[in-house]
């Protein structure tokens, strides 16, 4: 059946795949950007106009968190939660105040509300509460995206908490391989910290998947999944496994004190720190990765 999707933030880097993809399958796209063109409406035009006809929304918008051109301050900070929350809750408030609103609403929200740690597991199903300043993004960007109950009767809702994505042409490995290239990669800090990662082309299909599902029964809440690969790397592991598939030594750690010092500490322990996040329920919805391991995926992104 074809679906017409909506997607803010669709110009973006996973934005561009999942339009492909859909589009791939006969779906129609529009996406919400801040400037007007084909295929694409203003978000502007979004909250004086309404929801245009869909079957489907997803809002993949927000500020990069890893800018290098932004320096670490309470205006960036600021712009890192409105760019996210802003956007959502015109979605939903948009979804909300539709006479016919689509089936399936999807956020694509991250992995900060699981505490670092080199121990614990954790699935869809693990409890949290906020601990610092990006768990306390997660927790406000996910309730902005809520419906009202009776919205949600008939709209499926749907947060993927995607971890870091790779793929050829941005996100995570954009930064990256220039210095692997160099042969300047190295581990960043101790390297031991969990690397929970996921290919772009499998966080797009975790996204369509969701969006041509059909909701089980309806509910209040949203279905959570962990947007990620089923491989649990650390740090180091991916490092060795990049410089291997480029053929490049890695034997320049970057320590701790160096990213604090370039990023701010708050944006450094997302490198320094991570967390094994489980992608229980995506896997037992039925979707099936196309690269669930880093040799496969760097493969692809780096073409060898």
């Amino acid at each position: 059946m074809t679906m017409r999707v909506l997607i803010g933030g669709g110009s973006g880097f996973v934005g561009r795949e999942l339009t492909r993809q859909l589009r791939n399958k006969g779906h129609e796209v529009t996406v919400i950007s801040r400037q007007a063109g084909p295929g694409k409406i203003t978000w502007g035009e979004l909250e004086s106009n309404g929801l245009p006809p869909c079957e489907g929304a997803v809002n993949l918008a927000g500020e990069n968190l890893m800018n290098p051109l932004r320096w670490w301050n309470e205006s960036y900070k600021n712009d890192l939660f409105s760019s996210r929350i802003d956007t959502t809750k015109a979605l939903s408030q948009a979804i909300a105040a539709s006479k016919s609103p689509p089936h399936s609403w999807v956020l694509v929200s991250g992995l900060a509300c699981y505490k670092p740690s080199l121990t614990a597991q954790y699935t869809e199903d693990s409890e949290w509460t906020p601990f610092d300043l990006f768990s306390k993004l997660v927790k406000e960007w996910e309730a902005s995206a809520l419906l009202p109950e009776n919205v949600a009767k008939t709209t499926k809702q749907v947060v993927i908490r995607a971890g870091p994505v790779l793929g050829r042409d941005g996100g995570a490995m954009k930064q990256m391989l220039l210095p692997f290239w160099l042969g300047l990669g190295g581990t960043l800090g101790s390297g031991r910290q969990p690397f929970p990662w996921i290919h772009v082309s499998d966080l797009a299909g975790i996204i369509a998947h969701a969006l041509e599902t059909p909701a089980d029964t309806p509910s209040s809440s949203p279905q959570v999944f962990n947007g990620v690969a089923p491989a649990l790397n650390t740090n180091y592991e991916f490092t060795k496994e990049l410089g291997r598939v480029l053929r490049r030594p890695t034997i320049f750690p970057v320590p701790g004190f160096v990213l604090n010092t370039l990023m701010g500490s708050e944006r450094a322990a997302i490198l320094t720190q991570g967390q094994k996040v489980i992608p229980k329920r995506t896997q037992g919805a039925g979707f099936q990765y196309k690269y669930p391991d880093l040799t496969s995926a760097l493969k692809e992104i780096v073409g060898s």
